[in-house]
């Protein structure tokens, strides 16, 4: 019994640095379009049998057959576009169908609370999907301070009311190419986290 204890602890330690990096990973992905050297590190990521381990497998073959300057006009074309891109990635929209509405302002009043401020300079609000994935990633790897008790608040009350909805629209996305692989792995990823979260703590 002695020697199970570590081993479970450990084990422990590695799914939650495994969540942490997925979280960064989408972070990454839907703040800005991959460069040349994010696409071939990603290429290196294989399927595992697992769901998941399928979903970062399909991510690697994207990657590994994509050009960077087509995903960065994909990342445009979603995200940006003339005047707005296909997809409005913010919790208030598609929540209320509005930016800036009261899902940003009750995230605004947690993060405040957790002492996370915006950075000087950024002029998206809060509740974009890729800030929203870099607080969980910060909060799960403990460099926003010890997160433990406040993972499971923000992702219940800022990310399971609609990212997995969000996830399967880029997946299904008209201008997706790259980007469908990253919408399956963010549906995915948060599905699990949703049923991970739903059992007793």
């Amino acid at each position: 019994m002695g020697n199970v204890l570590p081993a479970v602890a450990s084990a422990d330690r590695e799914t939650e640095a495994g969540r942490a990096r997925v979280y960064a990973l989408l972070a990454a992905l839907l703040a800005r379009a991959p460069d040349r050297a994010l696409l071939d590190r990603l290429g290196a990521l294989g399927p595992d049998g697992t769901p998941l381990g399928e979903a970062l497998g399909a991510l690697g073959e994207a990657a590994r057959t994509a050009r960077a300057e087509a995903v960065e006009r994909e990342f445009h074309d979603l995200f940006i576009g003339l005047g707005r891109g296909e997809l409005l990635p913010y919790a208030s929209y598609y929540l209320t169908g509005f930016l800036h509405e009261r899902p940003l302002a009750k995230l605004r009043g947690d993060l405040a609370a957790l002492g996370v401020e915006r950075a000087e300079g950024v002029a998206e609000p809060e509740d974009h999907i890729a800030t929203l994935c870099e607080v969980m990633a910060g909060l799960i790897d403990g460099s926003l301070g010890d997160g433990a008790e406040h993972d499971r608040r923000i992702f219940e009350r800022h990310l399971r009311p609609w990212a997995e909805r969000f996830f399967a629209d880029l997946e299904q996305a008209e201008a997706a190419r790259f980007y469908r692989a990253v919408g399956r792995l963010g549906r995915i990823f948060i599905g699990i986290e949703t049923e991970a979260f739903a059992l007793p703590a």
